[in-house]
């Protein structure tokens, strides 16, 4: 920008915002996610998605961790085995989606799941909507799960689980097969 005499001036910059500025403050964003997380802990409290079940101690400290117990469903290749999902949920939530992966001593074998626990799932990343919840997403898992053939860790296993954040969310996946 040209200032007085033909001096090139330094124009000022502003700090570039990744998320959209809300109007009304980061502070309705926090109550909210905290008042759409109470109203979708009810909801798995009061009516939750067959074999699964909350563990009420995940709770207790921090209303954005939580830990779902969850059993294989009657007649697939799971039945009777118990596996624990981690939802952790941000200051962004539901815009949001929470990381989620498996946890504990039993971690599913599953073409989509890697032995870390990391669900390989895109409704966990990329095809996210403030629409789905909780349920919707414990929903997607019992199907995942249900449906398949064959019990076999992803082919890179090894590599990603040598390789990847702790977060699931930081990568980037790659969606090329439905057939499990």
């Amino acid at each position: 920008m040209l200032g007085p005499r033909g001096v090139t001036r330094a124009r000022r910059l502003r700090p570039l915002r990744l998320w959209p500025r809300w109007p009304w403050g980061d502070g309705f964003i926090m109550a909210s996610m905290q008042k759409r997380l109470q109203k979708e802990l009810l909801a798995l409290q009061n009516d939750p998605p067959p074999g699964m079940t909350l563990n009420e101690k995940s709770v207790q400290n921090s209303i954005t961790q939580w830990i779902v117990d969850m059993e294989g469903a009657p007649g697939t290749l799971y039945e009777g085995e118990k596996f624990q999902l981690l939802f952790k949920f941000s200051s962004r939530y539901p815009f949001d989606s929470p990381q989620v992966m498996f946890t504990g001593e039993n971690i599913p074998v599953h073409p989509h799941v890697y032995s870390n626990g990391h669900i390989c799932l895109s409704i966990l990343t990329e095809d996210w909507s403030p629409a789905l919840s909780v349920q919707s997403v414990c929903l997607s898992i019992i199907s995942m799960l249900s449906s398949c053939k064959e019990k076999r860790r992803p082919p890179d296993n090894s590599f990603y689980v040598r390789t990847c954040n702790k977060n699931p969310k930081k990568t980037k996946w790659w969606y090329h097969d439905d057939t499990c």
